[in-house]
């Protein structure tokens, strides 16, 4: 037993609770996405199983946790130098997603980008809203006690964040939306004016709302196309006398027949008829399986790991850390709360992922690696407590 606890304390470092709630999700993903994935067997068919699908979500769970495990020891200064350079890497990416056009299994893809030698897919948006925080959280920490305003930081903030999300917005609207929130928020936390703050958003909504009128104006009419998928979701969501879409009937459904204690794990009647029953709607399914009561358990989980990021961003002895964990970690959570917010009807459908419970790939790495951001800094907390020395950190080195 002590050399179990040797072990993890040499090997693991951070805050013990957040290392226990992440492995708590991932540990239980496993029950509803493999009840779920009998829904992926009937669409697809071929010689995958259900067990198939289920080694594959272990395999991305294992190296999500081995991104975890490394991240955890790199040292903040590094976050800090490659925040600036990855922005060019970043366009680069989101310019190639764009313009490839791709379509995997007849859906409109191009929010993935496609590497054909190594036949891999992996969505760049999430990676490049991890990036722009990150350099958000730079930029306002090197402006701290300073004065900021609308023109002095438009070039070197708010031109790549606009930027940023303009080339997420075309293919993935939702994901380019809660990049935008996740700004706005860290904008607000890091001294940003409120005036500009506004301004930022009512010029986001503009330039959103040109593009959307442009391309139903003159643009490609291809039902593809997603502003039209957009344009139906909303409609749908505002007109109380509309037909409900198929996805949030199913949703709705499984949620009533969950009732307060649910029918059983691998129970669940509507994972064979809910489309994206095992990412986008996977909550309904829990609630199906494990009743309301799961589902309350679960958005505990995640507010108690809100409650960790809160901690870990106020006991850190620099501004950059602090904000570094809050532009990070808060993101997180307005996933997971909006992925619920489908399931239950608060919001449109707009195909998010439950962080660490759906089937996924670079969402859930992408999770993992901010996670062991968040650790990394917490790990300083720790050796600064064990030492009992005060951590001295300057900006620019």
């Amino acid at each position: 037993m002590i050399k179990i606890d040797i072990i993890f304390n040499r090997y693991i470092k951070g805050d013990k609770y957040l290392w226990a709630f992440i492995s708590l999700l991932a540990i239980f993903s496993f029950l509803p996405v493999y009840s779920a994935s009998t829904n992926l067997v009937s669409t697809y068919g071929g010689t995958n199983t259900v067990f198939s699908y289920l080694f594959k979500h272990a395999i991305f769970l294992l190296v999500g946790f081995c991104i975890l495990f490394f991240t955890q020891f790199i040292d903040y200064k590094y976050f800090y130098r490659m925040s600036t350079l990855s922005i060019p890497v970043v366009f680069i990416l989101l310019v190639f997603t764009i313009t490839q056009g791709k379509e995997l299994y007849g859906v409109n893809a191009s929010r993935w980008l496609h590497i054909p030698i190594i036949n891999i897919s992996f969505q760049t948006s999430s990676i490049a809203g991890l990036v722009l925080f990150i350099y958000c959280a730079r930029y306002l920490a090197q402006q701290n006690k300073k004065k900021i305003n609308l023109i002095n930081s438009f070039f070197p903030l708010l031109f790549p964040i606009f930027f940023i999300i303009g080339l997420i917005f075309p293919a993935n609207g939702s994901t380019a939306a809660i990049v935008f929130i996740s700004v706005l928020i860290l904008l607000f936390i890091g001294g940003y004016p409120l005036t500009g703050i506004m301004a930022v958003f009512f010029m986001g909504i503009l330039f959103a709302g040109i593009y959307i009128y442009s391309v139903i104006k003159w643009g490609d009419k291809n039902p593809m196309n997603r502003v039209y998928t957009w344009k139906s979701r909303i409609e749908k969501f505002l007109d109380n006398e509309s037909e409900e879409s198929y996805q949030m009937k199913q949703s709705k459904m499984a949620i009533v027949l969950g009732n307060k204690f649910g029918r059983g794990p691998g129970k669940s009647v509507f994972k064979a008829f809910l489309p994206q029953s095992s990412s986008d709607f996977i909550y309904a399914i829990i609630i199906e399986e494990y009743g309301s009561v799961g589902g309350i358990i679960l958005l505990f989980i995640y507010l108690l790991i809100l409650l960790r990021v809160m901690v870990i961003a106020t006991k850190v002895k620099n501004y950059f850390c602090s904000l570094l964990v809050l532009a990070v970690g808060l993101p997180i959570i307005n996933q997971a709360l909006i992925n619920m917010g489908i399931a239950v009807g608060l919001f449109p459908v707009t195909g998010q992922t439950l962080p660490l419970i759906s089937a996924g790939g670079t969402s859930m790495w992408v999770t993992f690696f901010s996670f062991g951001i968040i650790l990394s800094v917490s790990r300083m907390i720790y050796e600064n407590s064990t030492n009992t020395s005060k951590i001295i950190i300057n900006h620019e080195q």
